[in-house]
């Protein structure tokens, strides 16, 4: 049975990723493909599913800052979002709890775009997910009232939460860098989820609360590479189990494809709310792609609602809209940064004038080298620059990691390369190279591309962590590649061979 699961997801997945989709959207049509063919979910498929929802949540709340939670923007157009969109969704469920629902968007999908795409520390990334935790947080109210148990009395030792930081931190700094790691980090998880579970609470949210627990401490994010494929290889079962739920049987046709227009309607009223807000035109776009879909939580209150009786459309009708809602934003919420290119002269009058917090730079103060991303990798080029005399000037797309810099002495400014306002207002002038040094292909691509549409003429260097990854760079137009982990191994033996000739030339003195 999980031989045929694995290789039905396997083959789907391939196939929605040739095609040019997330192979997510593969797993989500083999989910459907075996509940027709006669297969249906069990505990072991439901269990696997349920970790791997816990695990990347947990991920999330390690990333997590409390002032993106707090943050007027993320409430303001959160909260109006779920005010408007239950007003618009309730004449066609006619219960508020369920049109409440669907107005959240899915944590689960949103926060794996965002890691994929290496943008939950960016401005609209931070944005996005502090509108996802308001909505959780309303999630556990609605269960409370409509569900079948609500929060424990003892819920209110969660108060007492924040105490726990510091052992935490101290278990993880005495984990190694190995497997007690992964143990420590998959059981912290676990024990967020079922922590709040017994407290009556959604344990989705107890993840994300323990993996907050570690928010900022510097091994949190070795922690969160060395899970990466553990939790990968168990999100796949969530999304396969979504489909395999339910199937096709029973479904309102009608009203599936009604829900799914209106869970379309979440782009716009998003892109309108975040201008309002003061946010510019690409962060509002972007952010509101991202959100443009139905939630699991939503699954969640139907649940509950059917077992009330008040559920129009069966859960069938229901799990169908949210699957179908995943499959059609996750394509749209991938090219976003591309969709945006091509509306951006309809979208910047919209802008509100003045100065936006996710303002970024048109100058670069007479520099001779711009560094694009300023992480390790970045971080270096920029010291070993100033050291020989350039005039180097950073940019990043995550605020805290700009801030550290800053504080250092250096110039170092927000700005987003996947952003095409970004180059088209930059003055490259006096510039002799321009360095991609971000984590994601996509984005250095991007900003090869338009680098090339502006006709700069100066060195345009690149990491490459794969091969396959040249022929595309070059092809974007830049002219010097780097290979971290080959390129690294080489200067060690070239290293490792001059204290070779040193230590010959020392014993034969001494002889």
């Amino acid at each position: 049975m999980e031989a045929l699961w694995v290789g039905a997801t396997f083959a789907l997945g391939l196939l929605a990723s040739r095609l040019g989709f997330p192979p997510l959207v593969g797993y989500l049509g083999a989910g459907f493909a075996l509940h027709a063919l006669g297969f249906r979910e069990t505990p072991f498929l439901r269990q696997a599913a349920e970790v791997g929802v816990l695990l990347l949540l947990f991920s999330v709340g390690v990333k997590l800052r409390l002032k993106d939670l707090l943050e007027a923007r993320a409430l303001g157009a959160g909260s109006l979002l779920l005010v408007l969109f239950s007003l618009l969704a309730f004449p066609w469920v006619k219960t508020l709890p369920l049109a409440l629902a669907l107005g959240f968007s899915s944590t689960v999908l949103v926060a794996k775009i965002l890691e994929d795409k290496r943008e939950l520390t960016t401005y609209h990334g931070r944005l996005s997910i502090g509108i996802l935790v308001l909505q959780d947080l309303v999630a556990v109210g609605l269960l409370a009232l409509y569900g079948a148990h609500g929060p424990s009395p003892w819920a209110a030792l969660l108060l007492f939460l924040p105490l726990l930081r510091r052992g935490t931190a101290w278990l993880l700094e005495r984990s190694g860098h190995e497997e007690l790691l992964v143990l420590f980090g998959l059981g912290l998880a676990l024990l967020g989820g079922e922590s709040f579970r017994w407290l009556g609470l959604p344990p989705e949210l107890g993840a994300l609360v323990a993996g907050a627990l570690l928010s900022g401490h510097p091994k949190g994010t070795e922690m969160g590479k060395a899970l990466w494929s553990l939790k990968e290889a168990f999100l796949v079962a969530f999304f396969l189990e979504i489909g395999m739920r339910q199937g096709l049987a029973g479904v309102d046709w009608g009203l599936v494809l009604s829900l799914l227009l209106l869970s379309l309607l979440k782009a716009p009223l998003y892109l309108a709310l975040l201008l309002l807000l003061g946010l510019r035109a690409r962060t509002s776009f972007v952010a509101g792609l991202y959100l443009a879909n139905a939630s699991e939580f939503a699954l969640i209150v139907g649940v509950a609602l059917e077992k009330q009786g008040a559920l129009p459309g069966g859960l069938a009708t229901l799990a169908l809209t949210v699957a179908l809602s995943m499959l059609l934003s996750a394509p749209l919420a991938r090219q976003s940064h591309g969709l945006y290119k091509r509306l951006e002269r309809f979208l910047l009058p919209w802008e509100r004038r003045g100065v936006h917090p996710d303002q970024e730079p048109e100058r670069l103060d007479g520099a001779t080298v711009l560094v694009v991303g300023m992480g390790r990798t970045g971080g270096a080029v920029y010291r070993v620059l100033e050291a020989q005399g350039e005039r180097p000037f950073g940019l990043d797309a995550d605020p805290e990691k700009v801030e550290r810099h800053r504080a250092k002495g250096r110039k170092v400014l927000y700005g987003d390369a996947e952003d095409p306002e970004l180059w088209e207002r930059l003055d490259l002038s006096g510039l002799k190279a321009v360095v991609l040094a971000m984590p994601d292909l996509e984005a250095k691509l991007l900003a090869a591309r338009w680098l090339k549409e502006r006709g700069f003429r100066g060195l345009v260097a690149a990491t490459s962590f794969h091969l396959e990854e040249d022929p595309a760079l070059k092809g974007a137009g830049v002219t010097l590649l780097f290979h971290p982990f080959r390129e690294a191994g080489e200067r060690l033996a070239e290293r490792v061979l001059e204290a070779l000739a040193i230590m010959g030339g020392v014993s034969h003195g001494r002889s």
